[in-house]
């Protein structure tokens, strides 16, 4: 009877979503108040663990989430984004520009807040695809798509990821250095493949491009605007940004940080220093401090406060949607549905590690094609399956990357994303299907042998 109450509650959730465009905060309450009355929690059993599981969840990533956000904001501001494409433009051309660009952005840029990268890289994006030849903006949108979503399920501090690893009780310095191998191989072999498939003929720029009066007059704009800004600016002559080398260093060293913690640890030579320096949240924090003095120092204390105040504009958002999804996990796991998904995941046929990945790449496929959210596919995906997850043959790094690979697939019309992607790109609705929802489609089926093969030795 679980199983009916269970589905019920995912139907009713999703239908919620798309349907009658319930705020999916809300829409997963609602599911967790359902599934719980229905499952005979009680209603004080109900509510005890909505709060508890949002407590949970919050204990593991609400910090993170926080200094992350902070962090984008002020990298963003300093503009250590485009300029590193920039650079990139210049040292390796535009023919090699899709792959270091979808790289980079995967593992040095994984993005909480995946909308304000969107807004950044896409004037890189359109600026460099003239280069590229009559298919130049469908592989320069395909690069952005496999570097922000890429990111944004496989390394940390990507929402997606963080998510994941709370919900599944995975460290984030083992999801950090597993996210990192299976990413940006990812996504530079997504961009290969998306590429051969367009030069094939799929990308027609009559049909497939169309930006809008409003994108081409705010470009127009934008390059007088820098022309003018040249031709009068002098030394000194008000704020500036840092060295792009430093302007990294928030991002770089708190990953090394956390790589050192987890790979001390893994050694058997972890002290209580050690651990306290690869702690991921004191590593954010430290990315933030470095952040917000470099910021203060050459841009200011009034476009500082202004990248702050930005970042703290999204975080409440994203925290109460990740609390939420730690809430939908509590009460599967309060109900005995865990005893009934453990039978679906137990091993099967003699490769139980393989049908375990499949069916946590398939259970949040299915949620993604449904909701149109990556974030709520993942962790509502993690939330069922992480009740079983002491059941399984399978490392739980592993099914937590099956699960980032599934969330991935197929991002199409029921998506926000899709709709902003559209328009900053200046692509049509046919250029959007081509170059995000094909994109996150081939990353979903191209990580999952990667993952196979991580599986041998995680």
């Amino acid at each position: 009877m679980i199983i009916l109450y269970a589905t019920v509650t995912i139907l009713a959730v999703v239908l919620l979503i798309i349907v009658l465009d319930v705020d999916p905060m809300i829409s997963l309450v609602l599911g967790s108040l359902g599934l719980g009355l229905a499952a005979g929690l009680g209603f004080a059993g109900t509510l005890e663990e909505i709060v508890g599981g949002f407590g949970s969840i919050m204990a593991e990533v609400g910090l993170l989430i926080g200094f992350g956000v902070l962090i984008g904001a002020l990298l963003f501001s300093m503009q250590a984004l485009q300029r590193l494409v920039a650079g990139l433009l210049r040292l390796l051309g535009a023919t090699r520009l899709p792959y270091a660009m979808a790289a980079v952005m995967t593992s040095l840029f994984p993005s909480i807040y995946v909308d304000v990268q969107l807004v950044l890289a896409s004037p890189l994006a359109r600026s460099a695809a003239p280069r590229l030849g009559p298919h130049g903006l469908g592989r320069m949108s395909g690069a952005v798509t496999a570097g922000i979503l890429v990111g944004y399920v496989f390394v940390v501090p990507g929402l997606g990821t963080v998510s994941i690893a709370g919900l599944l009780g995975v460290p984030l310095g083992t999801m950090l250095v597993y996210g990192l191998l299976v990413g940006p191989l990812t996504a530079v072999l997504t961009v290969l493949v998306h590429g051969l498939i367009l030069r094939a003929g799929l990308w027609n720029p009559e049909r497939d491009e169309d930006p809008s009066e409003s994108l081409l007059e705010a470009e127009a704009l934008a390059e007088r605007e820098a022309a003018d800004g040249a031709a009068v600016a002098g030394p000194g002559s008000g704020p500036g940004v840092p060295p792009l080398p430093v302007a990294l260093l928030p991002v770089l060293v708190p990953l090394a940080m956390i790589a050192f913690g987890a790979v001390m640890d893994a050694l058997g030579a972890s002290t209580p220093f050690v651990a306290f320096v690869g702690d991921p949240a004191f590593a954010l924090f430290v990315g933030l401090l470095g952040a917000f003095v470099l910021s203060r120092v050459t841009m200011g204390r009034r476009r500082t406060g202004e990248a702050i105040e930005k970042g703290f504009d999204t975080t409440g958002q994203i925290l109460l949607i990740t609390g939420v999804g730690g809430s939908l996990g509590a009460v599967i796991a309060a109900t005995d549905l865990a005893d009934v998904l453990g039978g679906l995941f137990s091993a099967d046929q003699g490769a139980p590690v393989a049908v375990t990945i499949l069916l946590a790449w398939l259970v949040a496929a299915v949620l993604h094609l449904a909701i149109g959210s990556i974030s709520v596919a993942a962790i509502a995906a993690a939330g069922i399956i992480g009740p079983v997850l002491g059941q399984l043959d399978t490392a739980p790094v592993v099914v937590g990357l099956a699960i980032g690979a599934g969330a991935l697939f197929a991002l199409h019309v029921n998506s926000n994303f899709f709709w902003m992607f559209q328009s900053l790109l200046g692509v049509s609705t046919s250029g959007a299907l081509k170059s995000l929802t094909l994109v996150t489609s081939l990353a979903s089926v191209i990580a999952l042998p990667i993952i196979f093969a991580v599986s041998l030795v995680a």
